[in-house]
């Protein structure tokens, strides 16, 4: 293997890695981006249980533990 042989050959395999870490970081832009939306979605979940707890304390349940009152 000559010298302009190996030159070509090692241009060929920058070019490679090039490419992958390129396409690495597109699908590392993409995650974040899904990361960011399921963190605001997993918000709005967190908001929506706590005023579902918060109307589930205001209902009143003692007429619900009392016997019914044919006894």
């Amino acid at each position: 293997m000559n010298m302009s042989d190996a030159q070509s050959d090692l241009e060929s395999q920058i070019a490679f890695l090039e490419n992958t870490v390129l396409g690495l970081d597109k699908a590392m832009a993409s995650q974040q981006q899904q990361i960011l939306e399921l963190q605001t979605q997993l918000r709005m979940l967190h908001g929506e249980i706590k005023t579902q707890g918060a109307r589930l304390d205001e209902v009143d349940t003692t007429s619900l533990d009392a016997p019914p009152p044919h006894y």
